[in-house]
């Protein structure tokens, strides 16, 4: 971005996110930008520069009830998703995935062999930790609220055995594909165990701007009694946002957990709902 990163972007709507959640929907434009310390005019121009909306428009889809909003507005049943060819080279907010699977051999090893390459990078939602193999990105974490340290060890933790390089100019093209600041594939390696594979691929089904729940995974995967152990898989995800876990919720429109903390992933769910209301808006006649 020419103005400020998409990293300062974020910091700045977090606060705001924080003043909305502390003054609730009421909460004017005017209030917003006083106690950001900006003019009305140069906050709104930030903010919808970010969410693609008003902050208005966007209060709307922070309240608590926007989850339970989404499950009966923009549901996806994923046996109806992956005939309609959501799944494999389908289209996922904006780019192109690709995705192979590492075999279970090499996830019990623990990623001895692997060289994993890493760097962080600016993204819609903060200061994100991108890992890769030579064959695709195997890794995103982000550092908003845990802070990079603990998102370091977080992501390396998940392979141990393997050996990690920093070069951010080798991830550069991948990393700024997956956050929408350039276009092409974006090339993915899961690294996990043969069930949790399952329940990520599952959730690459699900379309931006929409939702599943965790026993809709469960029946996908053919283990319609296992949704704990699916909550489980979907916590464990390594590449978040492009393996969508935010995009799961409770049957009961709970938000449930999410392993970057909640307020990232209301602030995702509340993008991508932003970002496809837009698209919706310029397709309409």
């Amino acid at each position: 971005m020419s103005e400020m990163s998409q990293g300062y972007h974020y910091e700045v709507m977090r606060r705001a996110i924080e003043m909305v959640d502390a003054a609730g929907p009421q909460a004017t434009l005017e209030e917003l930008a006083a106690g950001m310390g900006m003019s009305p005019a140069h906050f709104q121009r930030l903010f919808s520069r970010w969410a693609g909306v008003s902050p208005k428009r966007f209060q709307q889809y922070l309240t608590l009830g926007h989850a339970k909003a989404l499950l009966s507005e923009r549901f996806t049943t994923l046996e109806t998703a992956h005939a309609a060819g959501l799944s494999g080279g389908g289209r996922l907010h904006d780019l192109f995935l690709r995705w192979e699977a590492m075999s279970p051999g090499a996830y019990g090893r623990g990623g001895e062999g692997l060289t994993i390459r890493w760097g962080w990078f600016d993204s819609p939602f903060g200061r994100a930790l991108v890992m890769a193999t030579e064959s695709g990105i195997c890794g995103i974490g982000f550092a908003s609220e845990a802070g990079e340290a603990a998102t370091m060890a977080d992501l390396q933790g998940r392979w141990p055995g393997a050996a990690y390089v920093e070069d951010v100019p080798a991830l550069d093209g991948w990393a700024r594909a997956a956050f929408g600041q350039a276009g092409g594939e974006v090339p993915l390696v899961l690294i996990g165990a043969p069930f949790q594979i399952k329940v990520w691929e599952a959730l690459m089904r699900v379309p931006s701007g929409h939702v599943t729940t965790y026993s809709e995974i469960a029946q996908a995967v053919g283990s319609p009694r296992a949704v704990r152990a699916v909550g489980t898989a979907v916590g464990r995800n390594p590449v978040s946002l492009l393996i969508p876990c935010h995009r799961a919720l409770r049957k009961s429109g709970g938000l449930g957990g999410y392993h970057w903390g909640l307020p990232v992933k209301r602030a995702i769910l509340a993008w991508e709902a932003a970002r496809l209301e837009g698209r919706e808006a310029v397709a309409s006649p």
